[in-house]
């Protein structure tokens, strides 16, 4: 399921992504989640290392971006903008599968 999201917002002093679905309402993730969660090349290189993802006090999101129709790159405060986060995935984060 490709749904796009309604409204896209960036709430609490940045640190939590509010996505409103057509079929679910209103769901929210928080900037540490999404930021563990990057599918990024070097994080996953990261992880397959066993290096642990330091997460700096007041991680927050600093930039969102659509890509196309299908996803979103999300900027943040510990300056990692390498994400991309397709509808779905978000989705499957925010436990609406």
């Amino acid at each position: 399921m490709n749904v796009q999201p309604t409204n896209i917002e960036i709430r609490e002093q940045s640190t939590v992504l509010a996505l409103t679905w057509p079929d679910c309402g209103t769901r929210l993730l928080e900037a540490e989640t999404l930021r563990r969660a990057s599918r990024a090349a070097s994080e996953i290189r990261r992880q397959i290392d066993g290096i642990e993802l330091v997460i700096p006090p007041g991680l927050h999101v600093s930039a969102v971006e659509p890509i196309g129709n299908h996803a979103l790159r999300l900027s943040f405060s510990d300056g990692h903008d390498r994400g991309i986060y397709p509808w779905s995935y978000l989705r499957e984060l925010a436990g609406q599968h």
